[in-house]
């Protein structure tokens, strides 16, 4: 794509893409849905965030609420690719994976991927915040988001604690455990200012990423270990 000069002579930005444009409405949608809340967020504010036209909303997603079906449909690709990237190269059919070591193994990579994806990357923070709105009021966008992605995702990793620890994939106690391995992650992102005040820290970057993955590991390889001996 090349650059346009307007009759003053001055240099243009090209045009965006259509898809561009559906990309920019999805992240203004995500950030302000996620911030303002649904009804408290006007389809002019979307258009105005995303730099489009108000128009484009009605065009790519049909209404407001179409817009909100996207956004839940990106936070399902987004956290089905952090998900793949921690668990496919494993055994694409679980039930063949026997070892206790590999299944550990697997689980803290995936304890360690969900540590960079949810604590580190930026673009996290919106999709926790609209998530957070969905949870607190739930709609039809947190049925998608949870049959698409938490319900799966959640399943296969107690499915990894079943044969790192022999603990039954489907019982109480294997999903709150999983749960709570999942939880202590995603505070570090819903506690992300408390936690910089109380560390310190100016950001919570590699370094900082690495030393909350190193504790939560720990914390993993402790229930691993005590789990075996009598209570």
């Amino acid at each position: 794509m090349t650059e346009t000069s307007d009759p003053r002579g001055q240099t243009a930005a090209p045009p965006a893409s259509a898809e561009q444009t559906r990309l920019a409405l999805v992240r203004a949608g995500l950030a302000l849905f996620g911030a303002k809340g649904f009804d408290g967020t006007s389809t002019r504010e979307i258009a105005a965030l995303a730099e489009a036209n108000i128009g484009s909303i009605a065009y790519h997603f049909g209404s407001k609420e179409g817009l909100r079906a996207a956004c839940a449909d990106h936070i399902v690709a987004a956290i089905e690719h952090m998900a793949a990237e921690a668990l496919d190269r494993f055994s694409a059919d679980v039930e063949d994976m026997v070892s206790p070591a590999v299944a550990q193994e697997a689980f803290a990579e995936a304890l360690e991927r969900m540590v960079n994806f949810v604590v580190a990357r930026p673009e996290a923070g919106e999709i926790v915040q609209f998530v957070l709105r969905e949870l607190a009021h739930p709609t039809a966008a947190l049925d998608r988001i949870y049959s698409g992605v938490f319900e799966p995702t959640h399943r296969r990793l107690c499915q990894l604690w079943q044969h790192a620890t022999g603990e039954p994939a489907e019982s109480d106690r294997t999903k709150i455990t999983v749960f709570t391995l999942i939880g202590q992650v995603v505070y570090f992102r819903i506690g992300r200012e408390a936690v910089m005040r109380r560390m310190g820290w100016a950001e919570i970057g590699p370094a900082e990423a690495g030393a909350i993955t190193a504790v939560a590991r720990a914390n993993l390889d402790a229930i691993l270990a005590a789990h075996g001996k009598p209570s």
